[in-house]
């Protein structure tokens, strides 16, 4: 892939469906080696309160020769929601991204700085980065179902872990609920997942992630393409789920953060001399500071409507 002019987006290419598919096994750490095929993936990840799930630490990110993000720095801890805001092409997607190794799927990229999965460097040579995948799973801002009936798309990932079939059906049940689509859909899961409207595609997506157990849910924009009342519905499932899993948002509603995310960081895209575009970390707080009393006037004029 050729690297984009200066102050250009970059050409991202479509992620394979595959890689919608994670799986977290019995442990935290460990993550260059996978966990036993059909090993029991339903106990409580322990988790450390005072210690952040993931640490950035002077992260720089570039297609070829474009700089995408400089220098960011920042901290998530478990079980809340935190939410990237900021105006398109300031690198919150890219960032998302760089939480379970997705930009190693495009040509031609590079990460600078560090970044850790608790306290265990994400882009260590050792490191598996289908098992990164595996743990910190990711809902894309189309849904995409695969074009297998409803209860397939859930057992997919399973199965390809070896999950027991025999316990198959409850697991799927289980999960379906969680994402709360379990009553609209138990009459007919065999039909395919396409029958179901943009709404309910989205909460599939998300039980066919949560299926698997992953200790960390990424979304790129999840209701961006889904009506008013879906878009509630993704909203309230955020909430429930964040008190088994850490959450990390992208959204261009401010309206959203505010209701859902615990912590928002704000980012936006800084221009050089020579015209050039480099997305930076503005400002990271509690969500009820970034939006009643930010700190830098930049983020104030964000969520005020003033720019962006």
């Amino acid at each position: 892939m050729q690297a984009p002019a200066p102050g250009a987006p970059p050409q991202v290419r479509d992620m394979p469906e595959e890689t919608t598919v994670v799986d977290v096994g019995a442990q935290v750490t460990g993550l260059s080696r996978k966990p036993e095929v059909g090993a029991a993936r339903d106990e409580e990840l322990p988790v450390d309160e005072g210690a952040p799930v993931f640490a950035v630490e002077g992260v720089d990110f570039f297609y070829g020769s474009y700089q995408a993000l400089r220098g960011v720095n920042m901290k998530m801890w478990a079980r809340e929601v935190t939410a990237l805001i900021g105006p398109s092409g300031c690198g919150k997607s890219t960032l998302l991204r760089c939480f379970n190794r997705m930009n190693d799927l495009i040509p031609d990229t590079r990460i600078d700085g560090r970044i850790t999965f608790h306290g265990e460097s994400l882009y260590d040579a050792k490191v598996d980065p289908i098992e990164v995948r595996r743990r910190i799973g990711m809902v894309f801002q189309k849904p995409n179902p695969f074009p297998k009936s409803i209860y397939d798309n859930v057992a997919f990932g399973p199965k390809v872990n070896g999950f027991p079939r025999s316990e198959m059906s409850d697991l799927v049940e289980q999960s379906l609920r969680r994402a709360a689509l379990w009553d609209e859909v138990k009459d007919k899961l065999k039909q395919s997942a396409f029958s179901l409207s943009g709404g309910q595609q989205q909460r599939l997506c998300i039980a066919r992630a949560i299926a698997v157990k992953p200790s960390v849910i990424l979304m790129d924009e999840p209701c961006s393409a889904l009506d008013p009342i879906a878009t509630i519905r993704i909203e309230e499932l955020m909430t429930e789920l964040k008190s088994t899993y850490t959450i990390v948002v992208v959204t261009h509603n401010m309206q959203q953060a505010a209701r859902v995310s615990d912590r928002t960081a704000f980012l936006t895209a800084e221009v050089d001399d020579k015209g050039a575009r480099c997305g930076v970390l503005v400002e990271y707080d509690r969500t009820d500071r970034i939006f009643t009393t930010p700190k830098d006037k930049r983020t104030d004029d964000y969520i005020t409507g003033r720019f962006g």
